[in-house]
């Protein structure tokens, strides 16, 4: 991930830091990944997996995602300590630069949470844009999982396609009508979907360690 840790203090210490972009034109590699994003939820519909998730698209608030033994139980994800790992593959360069990116994207999540609880109506949509490409966030969710094998795979792909479908509703509560002030209600939503990404991000990395 491009972002330092210095760069995502820099960020956060103020609530400019997250002004939104307003009419300024989105670079091409962003608009390839707002393309991305709507190819990923049609493949979704046409799997049938949207019905499993739907209640990740109401409004109601959560405070962390639950994945089998991680969380209060998902047949479709075994516990880590359980995972088969190639530690070949797992000590690669490459996997090991997209863990490090990994952790970078959660340590952005939890600036986003601190910058919200410093001040309630900072817009976190243009550091969202910024620091998610959708792209690059599902390609290096992958490059970790070619460690695995194919049973801990049919988990970890969940977690990876929670992990993409909560950004995108992070991006969606963050949305607020220019001028009017974000209630109590619509930052406490706000906030579970970025817990709820910040414990999706854990449960991926519990299985590369």
């Amino acid at each position: 991930m491009k972002t330092t840790a210095i760069a995502i203090a820099a960020l956060i210490g103020t609530t400019s830091a997250f002004a939104p972009q307003g009419n300024v034109a989105r670079s091409s590699t962003f608009l390839s990944a707002e393309s991305s994003r709507g190819e990923f939820f049609t493949q979704l519909l046409g799997a049938g997996l949207m019905g499993v998730s739907a209640t990740l698209l109401t409004p109601a608030v959560a405070s962390a995602a639950k994945y089998g033994g991680i969380g209060a139980g998902s047949p479709n994800v075994m516990d880590p300590k359980d995972a088969d790992v190639d530690a070949s593959i797992l000590a690669s360069s490459p996997v090991q630069n997209a863990i490090k990116s990994v952790e970078g994207y959660q340590a952005a999540v939890k600036s986003m949470l601190e910058a919200l609880d410093k001040n309630p109506q900072t817009d976190v949509g243009g550091y969202v844009r910024k620091e998610f490409d959708f792209v690059k966030v599902r390609s290096e969710l992958n490059i970790i999982n070619t460690a695995f094998d194919e049973d801990t795979q049919r988990g970890t792909d969940r977690i990876i396609r929670n992990i993409l479908q909560d950004i995108t509703e992070v991006e969606t509560s963050n949305k607020q009508k220019e001028g009017v002030e974000r209630s109590e209600r619509r930052l406490e939503i706000l906030k579970g979907k970025l817990a709820k990404l910040d414990q999706a991000f854990s449960d991926m990395l519990a299985f590369a360690k």
